[in-house]
């Protein structure tokens, strides 16, 4: 039975980490990166505690073993991850019904994802239900940057009532969808 849960314990991390590695684009042959999907960002165990210590993502778990994951990323932690400062920087010019979404309090979804043996069963909506419940009475909305070639986390995120505000095209050539969770 799969059971949904924030993250609680360092073992949980660990769990996180093995299946975020797992998943890495630069992991991932190209032919089931285009399939499955991939992720883009490579965090450490040490960053996903720092995530964890600030405001603890989601998690999915089968006999005790981590399957998906979710990601709470507070922007009040910007300073520990460099890598979003031109995120956060843009968020100055996206308008979100009639404002900057820095001018809101939201939360950026760090990184989802499911392992491939528990994908297309529900999974990935069941973690953002439980996500949505913890953090939607706390945050405006959630947010996050979806690479636009990533079509399978670009159609998920859509399924289950993400929508685009912005689209750019980032130093290094890759193009990016903004997309939003409103609760």
């Amino acid at each position: 039975m799969i059971e949904y849960s924030i993250v609680q314990t360092e073992e949980e991390l660990k769990g996180i980490h093995t299946l975020l590695e797992s998943n890495l684009a630069i992991n991932v042959p190209d032919e089931v990166e285009d399939k499955e999907g991939f992720l883009t960002v490579a965090y450490s165990f040490d960053d996903l505690k720092r995530m964890h210590d600030v405001e603890p993502g989601f998690i999915a778990k089968d006999n005790n073993q981590v399957i998906a994951y979710v990601l709470a990323l507070s922007p009040v932690i910007k300073t520990d991850f460099p890598i979003l400062a031109p995120l956060l920087e843009l968020f100055d010019s996206v308008i979100y019904k009639g404002r900057s979404v820095s001018s809101y309090h939201y939360l950026i979804i760090g990184q989802a994802c499911i392992d491939k043996n528990y994908r297309g069963k529900g999974v990935f909506k069941k973690i953002y239900t439980a996500y949505n419940n913890r953090f939607k009475d706390k945050y405006d909305f959630a947010i996050s940057e979806i690479a636009t070639r990533n079509k399978r986390s670009m159609n998920a995120h859509s399924r289950i009532g993400f929508i685009p505000v912005h689209e750019y095209t980032g130093p290094d050539g890759v193009r990016w969808t903004i997309v939003i969770l409103q609760w």
